[in-house]
């Protein structure tokens, strides 16, 4: 069975093709076998300049790289999945050859708490719910329609980045406002979702354990962070909230900050509406404290003091976050640190979890700096396990498009 996975954001889009048989994805979901490679990959940055994009294209242990004329996303997709078939990245014969097709959605409100094929509703919906996520559902829509345009009526699968916050209590995912907001649409929705559902799945693995016995803190740390607290199997708790905009202290995004701050620069007529939300999104976190760049490893790298004022601030934004998310639970099995900063920064993960060595966590300093990957880093005697875990998100999605074509 061949799943292609295609994951459109609003500057660029990834995708990838897994080939798999009929047991492999039940037998990754239920051992501590390492999920299979995709056998294709490709990537679409439109960033570079307009009129052009750059074309990544990875498969039968070849590199290709490339600018291409740029139309519409369209069109850009279409010479994407030429590539699976043409060339020296040629691993089909012809596109046919692909049986389904599954996208990450940003945004499914409150329609959607699990993944689903993909109809005229479920697109209309998703095109609805744009107003929350304007950056990534149009982009996701996109997608979905580059597909029906280039494989005609190929099954598609929608798998919500949403949906597994979705079990959040009313009281968790409440704002303090007037109640007829929260009847209108205005509550905590999470994201991250799927990879922190991943990263729980893969820590029940890990650790020999089943997932509904674990109390876990998930910290999805790249260029957008975001914590969940699962018990049970289930998100209770998250940073996230309305937007990717709330919680912690991101690359380029602020996280939380008192509203009174926004009222007050659009009060002075300092900023309208858009230029804050380009401030907010754009040009601050990492970037906007340390001035250098929203590239943690670039700012790490840095002497002056607003890098190391913007470090120490990501720092304890993270750890007043994961204090929070410990406060949702009955007790704290084990921390997962995952995505780009969680899987590759040792200082971040020492410095985090040095705040939590009255709950007995204690990380075993040689293994941290060793570059983990799907590994227990904390000593013998921790009394709470420390994961870092190379998050997958990819392969959730073809998962859940193999359990639909069932």
């Amino acid at each position: 069975m061949k799943v292609l996975v295609l994951n459109a954001g609003s500057s660029s889009q990834k995708s990838c093709l897994y080939d798999l048989d009929e047991s492999l994805p039940l037998l990754a979901a239920q051992s501590a076998i390492e999920p299979p490679a995709p056998i294709w990959e490709a990537q679409i940055d439109w960033t570079v300049q307009p009129g052009n994009a750059v074309l990544k294209i990875k498969a039968n242990g070849t590199k290709v790289e490339r600018s291409i004329d740029s139309i519409d996303r369209s069109t850009d997709t279409l010479q994407m999945l030429n590539t699976l078939s043409e060339g020296e990245t040629k691993v089909i014969h012809q596109t046919r050859e692909i049986d389904i097709v599954g996208h990450r959605i940003v945004h499914g409100g409150q329609h959607y708490r699990q993944s689903v094929r993909i109809d005229q509703t479920v697109k209309d919906t998703i095109s609805d719910l744009a107003q929350f996520a304007p950056l990534h559902n149009p982009a996701n829509l996109q997608g979905i329609e580059a597909i029906e345009q280039s494989l005609g009526d190929v099954p598609q699968v929608a798998v919500f980045d949403t949906a597994f916050h979705a079990t959040l209590s009313p009281a968790a995912s409440i704002y303090p406002i007037p109640y007829e907001w929260y009847e209108k649409g205005v509550q905590r929705y999470g994201f991250h979702g799927i990879s922190h559902q991943y990263c729980a799945n893969r820590a029940a693995q890990l650790l020999g354990h089943e997932l509904s016995d674990l109390r876990l803190v998930t910290c999805h740390l790249g260029n957008g962070c975001s914590l969940a607290a699962i018990e049970n199997g289930q998100s209770i708790d998250t940073t996230m909230g309305f937007t990717p905009l709330e919680g912690l202290m991101m690359g380029s995004r602020s996280g939380s900050i008192d509203p009174g701050v926004l009222l007050y620069l659009m009060r002075e007529g300092a900023y309208t509406i858009d230029e804050v939300e380009q401030v907010l999104n754009k040009k601050s976190g990492l970037l906007g404290i340390s001035g250098i760049s929203s590239d943690l490893r670039q700012v790490t790298s840095s002497e002056t003091e607003q890098s190391k004022l913007a470090i120490e601030t990501y720092i304890h934004r993270l750890r007043s976050g994961i204090g929070s998310m410990i406060g949702s639970l009955s007790g704290l099995d084990a921390i997962v640190f995952t995505a780009g900063v969680g899987e590759n920064s040792a200082l971040i993960r020492s410095r985090t979890c040095e705040a939590f060595r009255w709950l007995g966590i204690e990380i075993d300093p040689e293994k941290n700096q060793s570059s983990p990957v799907d590994q227990d880093i904390s000593t013998r005697s921790s009394k709470v396990r420390i994961l870092v875990i190379h998050t997958q998100e990819d392969w959730a999605i073809a998962q859940d498009c193999w359990k639909l074509s069932r």
